[in-house]
């Protein structure tokens, strides 16, 4: 068993690329907030012409294609093609499972590395109570529907207060399913969560408890788990993401950040105006990244604290590590 921590690196880049925020679910834990975000959908043109933007780097860019739901785009085949065209690291499609416009059919298992499915219960009970009712029997019919189809499959589990006791029961469901990859997400303070009755992350005590040891069972099948480190050991160093690597989710309204958890502010480094990447005004997430400060992550401090602790003098309890910086499980 290989258990260790990716490394950010500036030899190579991510690009999540929301092509659109509309979806066919409305889950509990959504991220998308259509005020910061935009609500409309990206012409196939507009959506050439931004991958261009980012296609000097593209053999060292894995481009992940996201929504809402990213098959509700019409023309989602020929995103894909133009991303292969520019020569893009890696093509990966997250989906909800309910495939739309026939993608399986207009694009092959050669055009993309992984299809990648949101699936955040191990019932149809908790997972159904989170992303919406039929969601369970959907994403697992869409996984067989890309496996036959020679896809290569990965899954996303999303772990909140709410479906973090069935996480245990991922190991025995997965190593039939045929994926290759399993993605263990934490949720971020960011959209339907950040409202008052949205759930919270859970405590470090049952993320330490439960995370590495569920990801060293998936892994034991032979499947590459994926998850956020999150909690700093005392002898480990902060380091930012945006200080030390290129990362850059893009939105439909043309925003572009370089930190996930900044999402629900125009605190965006970049905005794309007519076809070109322009530096936005201080004060943005940039000025930001060099911040240090005891507890880790300055973001997590100023957006959501609630995941911080102290102790009697003061001090913070436990350093918040970047939300990009991965542990990685494999045999």
């Amino acid at each position: 068993m290989t258990n260790r921590t990716v490394a950010f690196s500036k030899d190579s880049s991510n690009l999540f690329f929301h092509i659109l925020t509309k979806c066919n679910l409305s889950c509990t834990h959504c991220y998308i907030n259509k005020n910061q975000h935009g609500a409309n959908t990206l012409d196939i043109e507009t959506i050439q012409n931004w991958l261009t933007l980012f296609s000097k780097k593209a053999r060292q860019t894995n481009i992940i294609f996201l929504g809402g739901e990213p098959t509700l785009h019409p023309d989602l085949y020929l995103a894909v093609k133009e991303a292969n065209r520019l020569g893009f690291k890696s093509i990966t499609i997250d989906t909800n499972g309910y495939l739309f416009h026939d993608i399986l059919d207009k694009i092959s298992c050669d055009d993309i590395d992984f299809l990648s499915f949101s699936l955040d219960g191990a019932t149809r009970k908790t997972n159904d109570a989170i992303r919406g009712k039929g969601s369970y029997d959907k994403v697992m019919e869409g996984i067989q529907k890309a496996l036959s189809k020679n896809f290569s499959c990965s899954m996303i589990y999303t772990v909140s207060d709410m479906n973090i006791h069935e996480l245990e029961l991922m190991p025995n469901i997965v190593k039939h399913l045929g994926i290759k990859r399993f993605f263990i997400q934490v949720i971020g303070m960011r959209g339907k969560s950040s409202e008052p009755n949205g759930k919270h992350q859970v405590s470090k005590e049952t993320w330490l408890s439960t995370i590495p040891k569920v990801a060293e069972a998936i892994a034991d099948h032979g499947i590459i788990v994926t998850y956020p480190k999150v909690f700093l050991a005392k002898n480990e160093i902060f380091q930012c993401a945006g200080n030390v690597a290129d990362n850059y989710f893009i939105f439909p309204n043309g925003r572009v950040y370089q930190c996930p958890i900044c999402e629900d502010f125009p605190l965006h480094s970049y905005e794309i105006r007519q076809n070109q990447l322009i530096p936005t005004q201080k004060i943005n997430e940039k000025d930001l990244f060099g911040l240090t400060i005891p507890e880790g992550c300055v973001m997590n401090k100023m957006i959501q604290p609630q995941n911080l602790s102290y102790n009697k003098k003061g001090d913070p309890e436990h350093q918040i590590a970047c939300c990009m910086l991965k542990e990685e499980i494999s045999l």
